[in-house]
């Protein structure tokens, strides 16, 4: 399918000049991007104010701090791949490129083939990267990917084919990114701050896929001087130690082999710059530091940059008054077993009773149900004061296809899920849906659980609550309630939907919004009365929910998700948790899952 819709990202940091010449020659193009997005990084200039007033369509998002350019990169592709769009334009403030530059890159990208035969093919490359020039002309070195030493006889012709050469990583300086591949594998790792991002985010999106340097895209990148790290990196060579020893030990984005090969190139540059520099001490010190930091894990992306201002320009205003809020959807499966009462007082709970309203409510009836309840879902449609619409399945096909059912059923672009057994206090929406009017993708909150007979409260669950506490605890347990989230189904769809995987569909599908990018955020209020019943520990183990676990474990560790050493974590735990007798895991629960989050 052709590349229909392109977003340009541009990081820029206290270049007031530059910037206006980026955005001319960006704008100027012969096949313009379909939007633009400038990630200011605490310029002190008045940059930002001067994109804003000199080009309104323009969207800015603005950092508080200055998280370096892989933070910058991170939190552009954020806002980039939030809204459709094919394929993301990534570049820096002191990027200029000619007039054709993206027309080449999606030429390349859209008329690439597998196999030099023109086969279709399977995917688009992941990445296709421009020529660098100097300002003299000379191809820049610092930004000159080499020919992937590992590409086979076929991917060499099938990008000689289009006029391209085959890589296996690329500069930041001008890359058409393949939105899809960079919603799988995640965002830059913005700890690095300004070294080697590039190397090791490219090198992850590539692996397993087609990377393509295309010599037709020309920019020209107007660095202060001529030349790569070899040069003498003075300060930076900190950052190159680190950064590299990061990328060699704790990233999924190199093989084995490879591992070696490029860690062994390393190396050689590295002395090559020592015998070459006039200021050894200086490097020397940088590679003390640099192997004493690189041994310890960076910082989580979203701990870097989650807690940067909101976004400004066409899209995503604040909305932090709830009467200002979008229309939204609230999403409200039911099947055979729920009891009539109990559903009824969850519908009224997420309509008469809430302080603010939604515009609907789909009531998705997954397979045939008893009489009572059928009467029950006939007499309340139409008697609450908020349109009801109920979707109805011939056949029970479980949550998680009902609920991709129901989602697609939704009018609104917000939607907010409730159990068809469970009761929302009455200021939910007014918490939750202003968060998401703000820019938050997903938010959830804490809850409190009931006895489903006596309707005696019991303990309050309290979720991670920081960005970086949910990203870390994802990787172990699910981060969010789901019957307390309010989302954006655009978010939902983008990372997939809802998938058939029993009882464990909702963690997969957080799991994938996270990979995604997606901006979580908890609230720490509980907002939910979530109904615990009679079997409620039981469904929580057994053979059938133990074969969900290990398939979900899977897609973990095949999308990336998790590390060897935590799938193996995951499956002792969580797989022995699924096995154990129920009195086992009651008490498990109580003194060691919900002590995780409660009151």
């Amino acid at each position: 399918m052709p590349t229909s819709r392109v977003t340009a990202v541009v990081v820029t940091w206290n270049r007031r000049d530059l910037i206006v010449e980026c955005l001319d020659a960006v704008l100027g193009q012969s096949r313009p991007p379909s939007r633009v997005v400038v990630v200011d990084n605490a310029s002190t200039d008045g940059s930002a104010d001067l994109v804003a007033d000199r080009y309104p369509s323009v969207e800015i998002v603005r950092t508080a701090t200055n998280v370096g350019g892989a933070g910058g990169f991170a939190l552009g592709l954020a806002t980039a791949v939030q809204e459709d769009c094919d394929a993301v334009w990534l570049f820096d403030d002191d990027t200029i490129p000619t007039p054709g530059a993206l027309a080449a890159l999606v030429t390349a990208r859209d008329s690439y083939a597998v196999e030099a035969g023109g086969e279709p093919a399977l995917a688009p490359p992941a990445l296709v990267a421009s020529r660098v020039e100097w300002t003299d002309g000379r191809e820049h070195p610092m930004n000159t990917p080499r020919a992937n030493p590992f590409a086979t006889r076929g991917e060499r012709a099938a990008a000689d084919a289009v006029g391209c050469v085959p890589v296996r990583t690329a500069s930041f300086v001008s890359i058409l990114l393949d939105a899809a591949r960079v919603r799988e594998v995640g965002l830059p790792v913005a700890a690095y701050f300004l070294w080697n991002d590039d190397f090791e985010f490219t090198a992850r999106l590539l692996r397993g896929r087609r990377g393509l340097h295309c010599p037709a895209s020309v920019v020209v990148h107007k660095t202060r001087t001529f030349g790569d790290i070899g040069v003498d990196p003075g300060e930076r060579f900190y950052f190159e130690v680190r950064n590299k020893l990061w990328a060699f030990t704790r990233s999924r984005a190199l093989a084995p082999r490879e591992r070696l090969v490029y860690a062994g190139s390393t190396v050689r540059r590295w002395a090559a710059t020592f015998v070459g520099s006039s200021r050894r001490g200086v490097l020397a010190r940088g590679l003390a530091r640099g192997l004493r930091d690189g041994i310890r894990a960076p910082r989580e992306t979203r701990e870097v940059i989650g807690g940067l201002g909101p976004r400004r320009g066409p899209a995503g205003q604040p909305c932090p008054d709830p009467a200002a809020a979008e229309p939204f959807s609230v999403l409200l499966p039911v099947y055979a077993g729920d009891d009539p009462d109990a559903f009824e007082a969850s519908l009224r709970s997420v309509t008469q009773s809430q302080t603010l309203r939604p515009a609907e409510v789909v009531v998705v009836r997954d397979g045939p149900v008893p009489a009572a309840l059928e009467s029950r879902i006939h007499d309340l449609v139409g008697a609450l004061g908020t349109p009801v619409h109920v979707v109805p399945l011939a056949h029970n096909v479980g949550l998680g296809r009902a609920l991709a059912a129901g989602l697609a059923a939704c009018a609104h672009d917000i939607v907010a899920r409730q159990d068809a057994d469970d009761i929302s206090l009455p200021d939910r929406f007014g918490v939750e849906v202003p968060l998401v009017c703000a820019g938050w993708d997903v938010v959830g909150s804490a809850l409190v659980e009931f006895d489903g007979t006596s309707d005696r409260e019991g303990i309050e669950r309290v979720p991670p609550l920081r960005p970086a506490s949910i990203l870390r605890d994802a990787r172990f347990a699910q981060p969010v309630f789901h019957p307390t989230l309010v989302y954006r189904r655009s978010v939902v769809e983008r990372a997939g939907g809802y998938e058939d995987l029993p009882l464990l569909e909702d963690y997969w599908l957080v799991a994938r919004m996270i990979l995604a990018g997606a901006r979580i955020i908890n609230v720490p209020e509980p907002l939910v009365r979530y109904r615990v019943s009679e079997g409620a520990y039981a469904r929580r183990g057994g053979r059938a929910l133990l074969r969900s676990e290990i398939e979900l474990q899977r897609r973990f560790h095949r999308a990336g998700f998790t590390t060897t050493p935590e799938l193996v974590r995951n499956l002792a735990v969580r797989g022995t948790y699924r096995l154990v007798p129920e009195r086992v895991r009651r008490a498990a629960y109580g003194r060691i899952l919900a002590q995780r989050g409660h009151r």
